[in-house]
């Protein structure tokens, strides 16, 4: 499975720690950015990152910002790409059962 991360600063470090356990657990992973810890807007990584989504270059994406909130909204304006905020495994779980068309 290919999994696309994409973050703004904030969630830079977090990013690069789940790209390290994702590798380790046999996923094939893209970083869209960001690269730095620099300030930047999340949409220019959260947008390209669900576009590769909608395109099927990638099986799924997780985007990471500071409240998770933009980068949800931003996911979600992607035709054909539903994004949820979760905060832990029993969530994300629920996200994928209850929420698929």
């Amino acid at each position: 499975m290919k999994i696309a991360l994409a973050s703004d600063h904030r969630g830079f470090k977090l990013k690069n720690i789940l790209e390290g356990f994702l590798k380790e657990k046999g996923y094939q992973v893209i970083d869209f950015g960001t690269h730095s810890s620099s300030p930047c807007d999340y949409p220019d990584y959260v947008y390209p990152a669900c576009c590769a989504v909608k395109e099927k270059k990638v099986d799924r994406a997780i985007a990471i910002c500071f409240t998770g909130i933009g980068s949800c909204i931003v996911a979600n304006k992607v035709k054909g790409v539903r994004a949820a905020l979760v905060f832990n495994l029993k969530m994300a779980r629920l996200s994928r059962k209850h929420n698929q068309r």
